[in-house]
């Protein structure tokens, strides 16, 4: 049964700084890749969204930004209509339709190909996943490289689908188009945006 808009929980309580917030956070994750930057506004989360996943959608989706929801997610209505209420984005069917894809279960990533790649005139036509993973800050550790890094950088987490980093590696091959990565746990997020390269990765 669809979800009533009386039982949705709420959005932002003060729209407009919480999303400027949100967004500079979400800006200073993108130029430091691998670095945990915290969702400091109060944010409504549906049942099957982070925190943080829930502030990103509330601060860059809108009625021009299609979205796909993964099939953990897109398996109840309560997320999807709480996406159309508070930002009115639609969610569509196909991958390589969405400007964004929220995925709560790594497992069930497609493969990137599928998705919005960008092209050469315009790559910033390209979907941007938001996934959802079971730790930031510990668990395996990754060293990465790239713009925005100065040297490494360690990025430790707990990560699903386990090779996420060697489906990444398209990026190399289609740049300057390619997949833009957020990963979020509770309040946290760690951007991997599509010029990040994976050095090495450890136990």
């Amino acid at each position: 049964m669809e979800a009533m808009i009386s039982d949705l929980p709420a959005g932002f309580p003060d729209t407009v700084l919480s999303a400027q917030s949100t967004f500079r956070a979400v800006m200073e994750a993108m130029a430091r890749p691998g670095t945990i930057q915290r969702v400091a506004a109060s944010v409504g989360v549906p049942s099957g969204l982070t925190r943080a996943a829930a502030a990103l959608a509330l601060t860059l989706f809108d009625h021009d930004t299609p979205i796909w929801l993964d099939p953990a997610l897109a398996a109840g209505s309560e997320v999807a209509t709480w996406l159309k209420f508070h930002t009115g984005a639609p969610v569509v069917a196909g991958t390589a339709k969405a400007s964004f894809a929220l995925i709560r279960d790594g497992a069930l990533l497609p493969d990137l190909e599928s998705f919005a790649l960008g092209s050469g005139e315009y790559p910033d036509r390209s979907t941007t996943l938001i996934l959802q993973v079971a730790r930031l800050g510990e668990g395996r550790s990754y060293e990465l490289r790239g713009p925005g890094i100065d040297g490494t950088a360690t990025l430790r987490a707990a990560i699903a689908p386990d090779d996420l980093f060697d489906r990444l590696a398209i990026n190399e091959e289609l740049f300057p188009r390619g997949i833009d990565v957020v990963l979020v746990h509770d309040d946290g997020m760690v951007a991997i945006p599509r010029t990040t390269r994976l050095v090495v990765a450890g136990g």
